[in-house]
């Protein structure tokens, strides 16, 4: 059976989670809290040097770390990844973005303020510029469509949604996104709109592993 070693509060192993929940996938959850350490550990880092989660093993017992790289290969032959060439391509632009501008910020920011329980004041104000930075590019790359790559919900929704979902954790707050835009109130487009159409992904997820 497939082994996922992950931490429930992070949204690189939700996307994770949420997946193979989707695909209906049997799989075993560990339970890896890496603020203890153990991910350090020489069991740990013999299934992935890195000591990140999330880390999986496979049923023949290869390991395969990295998120999105999770999803590619669990998403193989589904309708996640788009047919079309192109919009493929996109759906990697977006993966390959998430991953280098987006987590690096609003995971960040999050997991200091809601997890570490750093004050306001503690926060590097780069950080949060760069995240209010990344918000809005997802709102440009929602401008007048549902979904970020192709015309339905792909690996690149499931990877943007995991972080985004919970970027109020970090005081990131769509009416400060809208005044650094010179916009006014939210319509029913951009980001708000787009986590509600994905989130009927993860309630989905939720109800198939009930």
């Amino acid at each position: 059976m497939l082994t996922v070693y992950g931490d429930i509060r992070s949204g690189n192993c939700l996307k994770v989670k949420w997946l193979l929940e989707w695909l209906g996938r049997d799989y075993r959850w560990i339970e890896t809290d890496v603020t203890t350490g153990v991910t350090r550990s020489p069991q740990f880092l013999a299934l992935n040097p890195a000591g990140q989660t999330p880390t999986i093993v496979l049923a023949d017992e290869r390991p395969l770390a990295q998120s999105n790289a999770i999803l590619v290969h669990m998403g193989e032959g589904t309708a996640l990844i788009p047919a079309d060439a192109y919009d493929r391509a996109r759906m990697f632009e977006w993966l390959f973005w998430e991953q280098y501008s987006h987590e690096p910020c609003i995971a960040v920011v999050r997991f200091q303020r809601a997890i570490a329980g750093r004050a306001a004041e503690e926060i590097d104000p780069r950080l949060v510029e760069k995240g209010y930075a990344a918000l809005a590019r997802m709102e440009g790359g929602l401008d007048g469509r549902d979904w970020l790559a192709g015309e339905a919900v792909s690996l690149a929704d499931l990877a943007l949604v995991a972080y985004t979902r919970v970027a109020h954790e970090g005081d990131f707050r769509p009416d400060a996104l809208r005044q650094r835009q010179g916009l006014g109130q939210p319509g029913g487009g951009g980001v708000r709109h787009r986590l509600r159409r994905t989130n009927r992904f993860t309630a989905c997820a939720r109800r198939s592993n009930a």
